[in-house]
């Protein structure tokens, strides 16, 4: 599988997660049969800005549920302004009640 198809079925199941939700590149990678490829899933996500349609690449985080990619926004607190406005809590760039908001593709969409 080339890196483009790889991007495009993150981006597929990114545009799955619900609002006021978050998933983890971990997450992304193992429901994607490639467990130890978080770092790439992150990589796409990094480019999902160009992408058409629109990826919710706020949606994303990191698995302790820290904003640990908006530097990789056009605004750094972009990231946070749109989870906020989506009713998740956020202090210190970590989600607060990480658990509650957190949305497993595994487990919502099964294998």
């Amino acid at each position: 599988m080339n890196d483009n198809s790889f991007y495009e079925k993150v981006y597929e199941v990114v545009r799955l997660v619900p609002y006021g939700r978050v998933t983890s590149y971990g997450a992304i990678a193992k429901y994607l049969g490639a467990a130890r490829s978080s770092r790439l899933v992150g990589w796409a996500m990094n480019v999902s800005h160009q992408v058409h349609p629109p990826v919710p690449a706020h949606r994303v985080v990191n698995r302790l549920g820290m904003l640990s990619g908006k530097a990789h926004f056009e605004d750094p607190e972009a990231m946070e302004r749109q989870l906020t406005a989506e009713g998740i809590e956020i202090l210190n760039d970590q989600i607060q009640q990480f658990s509650t908001v957190f949305w497993d593709p595994e487990k919502e969409l099964g294998l």
